[in-house]
């Protein structure tokens, strides 16, 4: 009996390159010839520090990160980092504030974890809903701050930056886990950025940190030592152990990234992937809605309600099932927005984007 193609629209964990998967399959039980899994193998082993080494420099090639910056391979995912990075940076100055710009649930829960370590500031006029990004004329930013955060893409909402926000010679810091390594990014920009895998670049249990030199060694005494990016940069992500295996799928990943022609190539694929179904929402005269504002729509998490703005959860129901019979899983949008998400994240193929497209084609045809 054949199987049925399932085509995995997930916000994360995500969609692999199957080519990762099978390569993955392949050399579970023995790895390179040496007789045992990547699972069983020890972190201070020779075997795994090339496999470290090899997903370190792949990140490195493939984002252009300048010499003066460390990598590290983290665990706890970015929610663990909502915590480190007050930790480590709003020691940098004195007054112990940080501006914080919040366009989402990610960006918020950040925000709320900072208070615990300082004094945050909101930078711009209170949101009533997540559907656009405050013009930066709005913005308050405090010149004494130890940093600006802001999240690039919020999962959860499709808020997607197209800019890097000013802060005027202020540290900036961002999480791009839903966006990381689809499209280029200038890392010198930046002075943190951290993303979990689980999106574009692997599988749930590794969150890679890119933190520039200057800024280790300003950690709270209170910062508890695994989220200390110094100790951590000083043993090569080895202070305890790593998530091997999830390293080792990340490292898989970004080899296929590399020879799919890197983040130049992600980005022209996630903007024909994603203009796939926003002209269909656009071209539904009010059937399918998306609440984002055009400038910010997201290329990697497209939300969207079906048959009127609020949606009508009987026909989104509806749509659901159609998709579920279709073999289009995870397409439920978030428990706290309701409707439809289609994530397109960089494994996820024009094919894939466009088997929805017909699909969305299908059910606009058949209700309206």
């Amino acid at each position: 009996m054949e199987q049925k193609q399932t085509i995995n629209f997930g916000a994360g964990p995500a969609k692999l390159p199957q080519s990762v998967l099978l390569q993955a399959q392949k050399e579970l039980i023995n790895y390179s010839g040496i007789g045992i899994s990547v699972l069983e193998m020890s972190h201070r082993s020779s075997d795994f520090n090339k496999i470290l080494n090899t997903t370190e420099n792949l990140l490195r090639e493939l984002l252009n990160i300048p010499a003066n910056y460390k990598v590290l391979f983290l665990q706890g995912g970015g929610s663990a980092q909502f915590s480190a990075v007050p930790f480590n940076l709003i020691g940098l100055k004195e007054d112990k504030c940080a501006d914080y710009i919040v366009t989402g649930i990610w960006s918020s829960k950040a925000a709320k974890e900072a208070e615990k370590y300082g004094k945050i500031n909101i930078v711009h006029p209170k949101q009533d809903s997540y559907t656009k990004i405050p013009d930066p004329s709005s913005w308050t930013l405090n010149p004494t701050a130890s940093y600006v955060y802001y999240c690039c893409n919020e999962t959860v909402h499709g808020v997607e930056y197209n800019f890097v926000p000013d802060t005027k010679g202020v540290v900036l810091v961002s999480d791009m886990s839903s966006n990381f390594l689809s499209r280029p990014v200038d890392v010198s920009k930046y002075g943190l950025i951290f993303a979990g895998a689980q999106k574009n670049v692997g599988c749930a249990g590794v969150t890679v940190v890119i933190v520039r030199e200057d800024l280790l060694g300003h950690s709270l005494k209170e910062c508890p030592i695994v989220l200390d990016y110094k100790v951590q940069a000083e043993t090569n992500s080895l202070y305890n152990t790593p998530p091997c295996f999830s390293i080792y799928i990340m490292g898989l990943v970004l080899e296929w990234i590399k020879n799919n022609g890197a983040t130049a190539a992600m980005e022209a694929l996630n903007k024909q992937k994603s203009s796939l179904i926003y002209d269909i929402i656009n071209a539904s005269n009010g059937f399918y809605v998306c609440p984002v504002d055009m400038a910010c729509q997201s290329r990697m998490n497209v939300p969207f309600r079906v048959g009127k703005k609020d949606g009508d959860e009987a026909l989104e129901k509806k749509f659901l099932d159609g998709a579920s019979k279709r073999g289009m899983i995870s397409l439920k949008g978030h428990r706290s927005c309701g409707g439809i998400r289609a994530s397109l994240y960089n494994a996820v193929t024009v094919d894939d984007a466009r088997a929805l497209a017909i699909y969305m084609k299908e059910f606009l045809k058949e209700h309206q």
